[in-house]
């Protein structure tokens, strides 16, 4: 794959993906929304470098994601890795994600495709935030299509427990980004999320240009998946008891 962006379109080596966010939800009550927002793709090894004005826009910090936030995006994935038996040995990692804008960010779901030294894909890293403030990671071994499957072991929203399966379709992004997760039960498929997007060189017009249509595109995010939550509530959908959620190696700080 090239560099995302393309390294002669692309002054900070990284590309953006103006995208439509859909949930669906088939039982007991049908619902679906979508949202739109922007995602970045990045080398973890060559983050972007925004010029200072435009820093309050996008931000990486180790903070935001799995592991030690005193570390760094690349070691903290690692020591994940580590944690669960897989070394890159050096190599390539690209992560989707939204980016601290203005003070804030939430991320439901970041990605990370995961290469060994020689550019071969090694595993792909889906980590999930719930509205709680906890963190999951599963590690998946994608088929070349990008297809993996993994046991639900997270509680993400309040209407579904920790049972059933994922099935996730998580190729790597190039011109355009496609990533599909459903829930599966053993009675049925109650809910899907897809992520569509296009994408675009990462470079201050572009970011400008995607902050001005998407504005507080982080808060918009959390505020959509609360606002969502109590309408599916107002409606009499039960709601499932939290368990606690146990401490994963390489995910939390110690």
């Amino acid at each position: 794959m090239n560099r995302p962006g393309g390294s002669s379109h692309s002054p900070w080596g990284a590309a953006l993906y103006d995208c439509r966010i859909t949930h669906v939800r088939s039982v007991p009550v049908r619902r679906s929304f979508h949202h739109s927002t922007y995602l970045w793709l990045v080398d973890l090894d060559a983050l972007p470098r925004i010029p200072r004005p435009l820093r309050p826009l996008a931000r990486f910090e180790a903070r935001d994601h799995l592991g030690d936030p005193r570390g760094t995006l690349r070691g903290n994935l690692d020591a994940y890795l580590a944690a669960n038996g897989t070394d890159l040995d050096g190599g390539r990692v690209l992560m989707l994600t939204q980016a601290r804008s203005l003070g804030h960010v939430f991320n439901p779901l970041t990605l990370y495709w995961c290469h060994d030294r020689s550019g071969t894909p090694v595993c792909t890293v889906a980590e999930v935030c719930n509205t709680y403030g906890e963190r999951h990671c599963y590690l998946l071994r994608p088929d070349a299509e990008g297809r993996a499957e993994v046991p639900k072991e997270f509680y993400v929203s309040p209407f579904f427990g920790t049972e059933g399966r994922y099935r996730m379709a998580v190729p790597l992004p190039d011109e355009r980004l496609t990533v599909t997760m459903h829930l599966d039960h053993p009675n049925g498929r109650p809910f899907t999320a897809t992520v569509r997007g296009r994408r675009q060189s990462a470079a201050p017009a572009s970011l400008l240009r995607a902050a001005l249509r998407h504005p507080l595109s982080t808060l918009a995010v959390s505020a959509h998946i609360r606002i969502q939550g109590i309408r599916m509530y107002l409606r009499g959908l039960p709601v499932q008891p939290r368990p606690h959620h146990p401490h994963q190696q390489g995910v939390t700080a110690p």
